[in-house]
């Protein structure tokens, strides 16, 4: 394409740089996108020819838990550009291959199956998560406001007290006791709750959305234990349908989407961003700012060098680590028939979960899988998380097929060899397969078309996540407040951030909403974000 301006330019096409584009579009600024795939929606990647083709596969997104809080989804109305969306009534599960009764998280409108599921094995356990869930179901909306808001940016003079009280506030109304605050998911889910098969549940639960079950805080524990269990939705077509209906609401508004035009540079002039090179040589200008969705290793060594950048950047990337808590490794299975669980005997609803967890007998079970994934090592049993999503959708799947993903924790892409993962990939999903029949009798080879493994080696080659980290990776420490050289704003005049590593992992769009927000304050752009009712 020849050179080209625009008022804001935006290096990556993923879903927080997509949000950022059509709302600073509708703000009124012209708006070009810059990204080097073929495709639009980074983790939000489905695929039709994983195993064989017509079944498609979710390759690294699986689930959208933050559908009813996204401001994007609703703003922008992105079911009139494509998205659709199923919440299944059976949300989450564990089943046993010994076929003792599953556990089975519903909807939160659906609290007394849920109770009944636990009760089978504790009605203490039920009534402890019958209480907690109501208090967090309850302030749900303060704490998406958590995760739709800026950080106070002392640099600024915000009352970043004030910002602390607030959180602190926030977990008084929900009624846990203040020394949670300061413990770590495993050692609230153990005190809390007795019954070993859910211990392992809310586990695997804990670190479905990134958080330390080991080393995190009692925020960890509120935000992804609690409140994100039973909110999933499915998209229908896969999580590419709601990446593209992103795209489409940015056309909409008049941006400018170029795909296969990977950024090589961002241009700076006394200290201030300009625009960006192109791998063609093409110039962008970008009269007022640049802002990234790449991860900051990449923003700041990679696309700016780090001869051009302030000592204080350089000491904080030192101490920038990616993973372990945000590596995945996806297996894609081609079903003849879906599974069915032994523990169906006692609750068919385990064989129409959205989320089924698999392979772990005890709760300990599923504390040293993650130990093991975290120290750098491929956990020695294959125990995954499950989705069979064309229970619900047919789409994804050819006339009376399955299409099958899952979820398995693994080590830091670097941790292996490029021989060491390709031995993985062609023997985990086997040691999978064997064990995943021990808990439903049908998932034979025969049951099985065709499949296969998609490693944190590949999600680093592929969709540009470092190490595999879906979060793009974090600093080695965070002071309170966290320091601005983290967040949206950086010290280079005109240059904001807008990935994961601002906004958070999963498919919140907070990255590119709160990014917004921030470009708002500083060239004072309308507040279109601003509704009735939403206070975030």
């Amino acid at each position: 394409m020849p050179d080209a301006s625009f008022d804001a330019v935006i290096v990556g096409a993923g879903h927080n740089g997509l949000c950022l584009a059509a709302y600073l579009a509708r703000a009124g600024l012209s708006v070009g996108v810059f990204e080097r795939r073929h495709d639009e929606g980074g983790g939000a990647h489905t695929e039709s020819d994983v195993t064989v083709p017509g079944f498609y596969h979710n390759l690294h997104a699986q689930y959208m838990e933050f559908i009813d809080y996204m401001p994007l989804y609703h703003d922008f109305e992105l079911e009139k550009h494509g998205a659709r969306m199923i919440k299944p009534e059976a949300q989450l599960g564990i089943t046993f291959a010994d076929g003792r009764p599953p556990i089975v998280i519903y909807t939160p409108e659906h609290m007394d199956k849920t109770y009944q599921s636990i009760a089978r094995y504790s009605q203490h356990d039920a009534e402890v998560w019958k209480e907690i869930k109501g208090k967090v179901t309850q302030y749900d909306k303060l704490l998406a406001a958590f995760i739709y808001s800026p950080p106070p940016d002392p640099a600024r003079g915000d009352d970043v007290a004030g910002g602390t009280q607030r959180a602190l506030d926030a977990w008084s109304l929900m009624g846990l006791p203040a020394t949670f605050m300061y413990k770590c998911p495993k050692v609230i889910i153990d005190e809390l709750f007795e019954t070993p098969e859910l211990r392992a549940l809310l586990y695997r639960q804990c670190v479905e959305w990134g958080s330390n079950l080991h080393a995190g805080t009692g925020w960890g524990f509120v935000i992804s234990v609690v409140w994100l269990a039973g909110i999933h939705y499915l998209s229908v077509g896969g999580t590419h349908t709601l990446a593209h209906a992103m795209a489409n609401a940015c056309l909409k508004e008049g941006v400018t989407l170029r795909s296969t035009s990977p950024v090589v540079q961002i241009n700076l002039k006394n200290g201030h961003a300009t625009g960006v090179s192109l791998k063609d040589g093409t110039q962008i200008e970008a009269r007022k700012l640049v802002a990234s969705n790449a991860d900051p290793r990449t923003t700041f060594v990679e696309l700016i060098g780090e001869e051009r950048l302030s000592p204080l950047r350089l000491e904080r990337l030192a101490g920038w680590r990616f993973g372990p808590e945000h590596v995945l490794a996806t297996p894609s299975f081609a079903l003849h028939r879906p599974p069915d669980y032994k523990s169906a005997k006692h609750d068919p609803a385990i064989n129409k979960c959205f989320y089924t967890v698999v392979g772990f007998e005890t709760d300990h079970q599923v504390s040293d899988y993650i130990l093991e994934a975290y120290g750098g090592a491929v956990p020695k049993r294959p125990g995954a998380g499950t989705w069979v999503n064309s229970l619900w959708d047919p789409t994804q799947a050819p006339p009376g097929k399955h299409s099958m993903n899952g979820w398995f924790f693994f080590p830091n892409a670097s941790c292996l060899s490029e021989a060491e993962w390709d031995e993985v990939r062609a023997t985990y999903n086997d040691r999978f397969l064997e064990l995943w029949g021990q808990y439903a009798p049908n998932m034979t080879r025969e049951n099985v078309i065709a499949h296969k493994l998609y490693v944190p080696f590949d999600i680093e080659k592929k969709i540009g996540m470092p190490e595999g980290d879906f979060s793009h990776g974090r600093p080695g420490h965070i002071e309170m407040g966290r320091s601005r050289l983290y967040w949206y704003r950086t010290e280079i005049e005109g240059l904001y951030l807008c990935d994961a590593a601002v906004g958070g992992g999963g498919i919140s769009a907070a990255g590119g909403y709160n990014c917004f927000r921030v470009i708002c304050e500083d060239y004072e752009l309308p507040k279109i974000w601003q509704k009735p009712g939403r206070f975030y």
